[in-house]
Order: structure tokens, then C-alpha cells, then sequence
């Protein structure tokens, strides 16, 4: 089976240099054209740079995914100047890095937005020309239901937390002194999602800090790439009546249940090796 996207316009939001860069470029391995969106320019510029230099095509289409008029802009731009729009991927999301303690109602809300108006609002003015990819669960199956008349699929995925595989990235955390991040290895002392912030007498940390046992059925919950390839096969034709659907991608992670134990190391077979979409040397 020979998965092609040939032909094909994709519309990326948040293409920051994991999860989003990821899937970008795996569209356009894949052969799609790929517009980029994000607020942060150098984030769309290092993701089209990414894409080129591995052969893909790209264009910059930057925006805020929960303004409407530049949502409404960028899918014009993006409409002009290759006309069409078939495959749209709502990844746009912010991770705060912060506890309940210490979350702020404007960031929290902010997220909310970014997730929910961001997904729908790309969805709403991308529908008439696009398939649709990624959002968040309940809207996914609403989506495909009302759109299904018009030929369009509507599914979502989810990727836990992948390892880092974008050698712009991981060159860039060794330049900090940090590893390589992601949910098995250690990143920096006391931060992380839920991570101790303040000084108070009373805190606890909630998170463990060390280094994190293997506690997922194939050894590891994959990359940005992993997702990428899942989301490509989604996009093509051979996943023609999948629809209303979330995609796990996530090595078993989140299909675990309470009383797992993992094996050891040695004693995991694991996933078959990974197809490598970006061949830029690290460092």
C-alpha cells in the first residue's frame, strides 16, 4: 500500500517545532502541499525551511486561530494562491507548563480558546473546501455528522507526549544543556506540567522529577513523525469511511489499565523501527 497525497493542499495550524513541525512535514513527504500556520513567524518559517529542505512545497500562513477575520484571511491567502484547500489539521494548542496552584484565569482561558474557537473556527471556514483532521473529541463527532453530506471526513487524534525527533529542536535543547524532553526522560528539575513554581512553606511537588520508568506497553509513546505518518494514512483515500473517529497514537499509553506493570526494558520488543521523514543531521 503506497500512501500519496499528490495533488493535495493541507492547512497546518500551530506548526511550532514538535508536534505540528512533525506533521507538516510528514504531509508533504506524503506529497501535499502545506501551508503553515502560527502567531509565532519564526516558528512558520523554520517549519516551511524544514519542509523545503527535505523537497516538500510550503507557503506561510499566519494567524491567530481564535481571531475569525484571521482565520477567515489566511484561508483566503491560502485559497488564492493554490485553490483549493483539502486537508486541514487543527493542532494549534498552548501548554502552559503550570499546575492548578499556579494557572492564571487569563492563561487558562487563553488556552481553552486556542483549542476549542481555534478548531472551530478553522473548521467552520475551511469546510465548504477542505477534509478535516484533528480537534477535540465531542466537536469531531458533531462535526462528521454535519458534514458528512458534503463528502467531507471529520476525525481527530491523539498523541499523548511524543519524544522529540526534529534535529532543529533537539540541537537547540542540547545548546540549553536540557535532553532530548518527552515523557521518558528527565527534563528540567521541578518544572514540567504541574512542576512546583512557588516558595510556600505548604507546597508539595506534583510531579516526579527523575528519570521516568518505561511505564508504557511498547516501551515508548513515538514522535511527531509516528503522528505524522498515522495522519497522512487518515488523509488519503484508503481511510475513505473513517469518520467521527479519534486516532490514539501513543504506543498504548493511554490504553493501559490501572493494575499494568511493565516489563523490562530488555524484555520489550517494541514498535518496528521508525520510517524517518527528516534526514537533517543534528547539531
Amino acid at each position: 500500500m503506497e500512501i500519496s497525497l499528490e495533488g493535495k493542499v493541507a492547512l497546518v495550524t500551530g506548526v511550532g517545532p514538535n508536534i505540528g513541525s512533525g506533521i507538516a512535514l510528514a504531509l508533504s513527504q506524503y506529497g501535499a502541499k502545506v501551508a503553515c500556520n502560527d502567531v509565532n513567524e519564526a516558528a512558520i518559517k523554520a517549519c516551511i525551511a524544514r519542509i523545503e529542505r527535505n523537497g516538500g512545497e510550503a507557503m506561510a500562513a499566519p494567524g491567530d486561530v481564535t481571531d475569525e477575520a484571521a482565520v477567515q484571511g489566511y484561508i483566503g491567502t491560502v485559497l488564492e494562491r493554490w485553490g483549493q484547500i483539502d486537508i486541514l489539521v487543527n493542532n494549534a494548542a498552548l501548554l502552559g507548563g503550570k499546575g492548578v496552584l499556579d494557572e492564571t484565569a487569563a492563561d487558562f482561558e487563553r488556552a481553552v480558546r486556542t483549542s476549542a474557537l481555534g478548531t472551530f473556527l478553522n473548521t467552520k471556514h475551511v469546510g465548504a473546501y477542505a477534509f478535516h483532521k484533528g480537534g477535540v473529541n465531542n466537536f469531531v463527532r458533531a462535526a462528521a455528522m454535519d458534514l458528512a453530506p458534503y463528502g467531507i471526513r471529520v476525525n481527530s487524534f491523539t498523541p499523548t507526549a511524543p519524544n522529540p525527533d526534529n534535529p532543529e529542536l533537539l540541537a537547540e535543547r542540547a545548546r540549553a544543556g536540557l535532553g532530548p524532553g518527552g515523557i521518558l526522560t528527565t527534563g528540567r528539575p521541578g518544572g514540567g506540567l504541574g512542576g512546583p513554581t512557588g516558595d510556600e512553606p505548604w507546597r508539595r511537588p506534583t510531579r516526579w522529577t527523575g528519570q521516568r520508568s518505561p511505564m508504557v506497553p511498547m516501551g515508548t509513546t513515538g514522535t511527531p513523525t509516528d503522528i505524522g505518518h498515522a495522519i497522512a494514512w487518515l488523509c488519503s483515500d484508503y481511510a475513505r469511511l473513517i469518520t467521527g473517529t479519534d486516532l490514539v497514537v501513543d504506543g498504548g499509553a493511554r490504553a493501559k489499565n490501572f493494575a499494568y506493570s511493565p516489563a523490562e526494558p530488555a524484555d520489550l520488543a517494541g514498535p518496528l523501527p521508525l520510517i524517518v521523514l527528516d534526514q537533517t543531521p543534528a547539531g
